[in-house]
């Protein structure tokens, strides 16, 4: 089969319209998904390797982003913001150190896990838990 020319753009043109309708929906799916962002980008990725490591790691004291050991220290968003905690960077310092009641992460899990953790936990005070 022999096509013209104009024939070959109008199909590239064609494709190339489907393949752009894909990106956008594509790109469409990443900006809808809630993103924490003080210091560190947070993707849809780290938001759910943060809660598996959350509930294997956390949720025994912070079940709901409760506080079992010292009611008053939750990780709701405006418990967070009043003790400076409403950032990635502060969150991560927290858990890798630990503080008052609360143990150290930082030999335990890996850098990369404790700032997924601290993605979600961010991103969970930000939709109410």
């Amino acid at each position: 089969m022999n096509y013209s020319l104009d024939f070959i753009i109008i199909i590239l043109l064609i494709i190339g319209k489907i393949l752009m309708s894909k990106l956008f929906s594509f790109l469409a799916i990443l900006v809808s998904v809630p993103i924490v962002n003080t210091h560190n980008i947070a993707f849809a990725a780290d938001i759910i390797a943060g809660e598996q490591i959350f509930s294997a790691n956390c949720a025994a004291c912070h079940s709901g982003g409760n506080n079992a050991i010292m009611p008053e220290k939750t990780l709701k968003k405006d418990i967070l913001a009043a003790n400076g905690m409403n950032s990635v960077d502060a969150i991560t310092n927290q858990v890798t150190n630990g503080k008052n009641a609360m143990p150290a992460f930082g030999g335990r899990l890996a850098e990369e896990d404790i700032e997924n953790v601290a993605n979600y936990v961010l991103s969970q005070s930000e939709q109410g838990w």
